[in-house]
């Protein structure tokens, strides 16, 4: 069976890579060059927290995000290549004044999930200090010892390196396709005949989809001052910000959301407020290094959620907005089970 996947972001490199496992040939298509970084999960922090992103989001990103928790740690032992992954709970806390936000955050949450869901994930009421013991000074704070975090380049470094090994992939690099249909794709104007089509073009899919971009922008810092094991996001009444810690003194500080398709460099505002935010954190970021700054446009659709579209041999996959990384395995796996139950009843063998 001839399936076309059309774009190498996560969600396409995730569908190809689970398509292979699964017995089929897959020819992907991406428009970047080989190694080129351009897919916004490159500027993703890597943020697992399914409880902590229900403040502003649906209970649908609460539930991908939970099966997807499931699945990364059932996927990435199979993938040749080590990702960092670790599951040891966050922290989310507030400074004295903005203590008021971190309470409605706290009932805002307990709202929004059921009980049953609550004894599996809980939001714990804590000092910082017992969690995090450079942290005393902002006092109070929630401890959701559920959440992890991953490193998304290591990810899509080690998809890429199955998908590259592997004998039934064929991947068409600063390839750009013109259109996705139901079974086929026009490349240079030659339209290539497929059994089935996934698109997986994230804002390269405006024409099709109603999609809008949002920009983000992260920094990364070498902080050898500061020592902190848990993600650790700041509520304040304008912005929500979080410190990512990596290992080697690495931590990423983010997150803006900007409603632009904007992809020039990190602008001066940003970066004062996200420097700001981390010094006050912890002082020790104020002799920490500015290594690197990433910035990129999420794809979003008007709900702000994903959306899973699969008809007439073609399937659809995009809006992941800024969940991608935490919500991309459960996605993909609802979109391959409903291609499962729509192509023809054969088996592989029967197909050339």
């Amino acid at each position: 069976m001839k399936v076309a996947v059309v774009g190498a972001g996560i969600a396409g490199r995730f569908v190809a890579w689970r398509l292979v496992k699964s017995g089929y040939s897959v020819e992907l298509f991406d428009k970047a060059e080989k190694d080129e970084e351009s897919a916004c999960s490159f500027a993703a922090a890597g943020i697992l927290s399914p409880l902590a992103e229900l403040e502003m989001a649906e209970a649908d990103i609460f539930r991908y995000g939970l099966r997807s928790m499931s699945l990364y740690q059932e996927w990435l032992p199979e993938l040749t290549q080590p990702v960092f992954f670790r599951q040891i709970g966050s922290l989310v806390t507030a400074h004295g004044s903005d203590k008021i936000e971190l309470d409605h955050f706290y009932r805002l949450i307990q709202r929004k999930v059921d009980q049953d869901d609550l004894q599996q994930n809980p939001v714990e009421k804590v000092q910082v200090s017992s969690i995090e013991p450079d942290l005393e000074h902002l006092g109070e704070g929630l401890y959701l010892p559920s959440e992890g975090q991953i490193d998304p380049i290591g990810l899509m470094a080690a998809l890429a390196s199955e998908l590259e090994q592997s004998e039934a992939v064929n991947w068409h690099h600063n390839t750009m396709v013109e259109e996705v249909m139901g079974g086929a794709v026009t490349v240079a104007g030659n339209t290539i005949n497929f059994d089935w089509t996934f698109d997986c073009r994230g804002l390269g899919a405006k024409d099709d989809l109603p999609l809008r971009a949002v920009r983000g922008e992260l920094l990364w810092l070498q902080a050898p001052d500061v020592s902190l094991e848990h993600l650790t996001r700041l509520i304040h009444p304008r912005y929500r910000i979080y410190v990512v810690p990596r290992p080697d003194n690495i931590y990423l500080i983010g997150a803006t959301e900007i409603e632009s398709e904007d992809y020039s460099s990190v602008s001066v505002r940003s970066s004062l407020e996200l420097l700001s935010a981390a010094y006050s954190v912890h002082r020790g970021f104020g002799e920490a290094r500015i290594i690197k700054s990433v910035v990129n446009c999420r794809p979003a659709l008007p709900d702000n959620l994903p959306t899973i579209e699969t008809d007439q041999g073609l399937t659809r996959i995009n809006g992941l907005y800024r969940h991608g990384i935490l919500m991309a395995p459960a996605v993909v796996e609802q979109a391959l089970e409903d291609f499962a139950q729509n192509i023809p009843k054969v088996t592989h063998a029967n197909y050339s």
